[in-house]
């Protein structure tokens, strides 16, 4: 209902006698063209397989300390068992620490991701401010973002147009 309004008020707008230039432009298709981006998303792509295969092996270390204690359980004194109870504790701990480390709110994919992709969004950011403010735009959409754009007529999708203003060719 709340986007309905806003759409039947940015249609209004025109009928008050204000013209206003309003277009699209998709973020993940400008993206895909951009070489570095998709270097850095492979790099990004590694470094998290690299990191799930080394978390991954942290939980099956404890899932086999976990299954030789259950076997050896009954052969175990108390203390024994406590102590044992203990290391698949602090194990457990370790690897979930590790796991936070890497795929934390602030861990290293987060920190890379930050590094490797915010200045490649940054430059397109400035490119669509520049393009909106040159060609007299008051809004741009993005189609990628998850807006609902019951129709978008092709001629106002200016992601080429981006593109070239970056300096990339399609």
């Amino acid at each position: 209902m709340k986007k309905l309004i806003i759409l039947l008020a940015l249609t209004a707008i025109p009928a008050l006698g204000f013209s206003q230039k309003f277009a699209f432009v998709d973020t993940e298709y400008i993206l895909s063209n951009i070489a570095s981006y998709k270097t850095a998303q492979d790099q990004l792509d590694k470094l998290s397989e690299n990191w799930q295969k080394e978390v991954e092996a942290a939980f099956a270390e404890i899932d086999k300390m976990y299954k030789n204690y259950q076997a050896e359980k009954v052969l175990l004194t108390e203390e024994m068992k406590k102590r044992r109870e203990e290391e698949i504790m602090a194990k457990e701990k370790e690897a979930k620490d590790l796991q936070k480390k890497y795929f934390g709110q602030d861990g290293a994919l987060f920190k890379k991701r930050e590094e490797l992709i915010k200045p490649i969004q940054d430059e397109i950011a400035k490119a669509i401010r520049e393009f909106a403010v040159d060609g007299g735009y008051a809004v741009i959409f993005d189609s990628s973002a998850g807006a609902s754009m019951l129709y978008t007529d092709p001629k106002m999708d200016k992601s080429d147009a981006i593109l070239q203003k970056l300096g990339y060719k399609n």
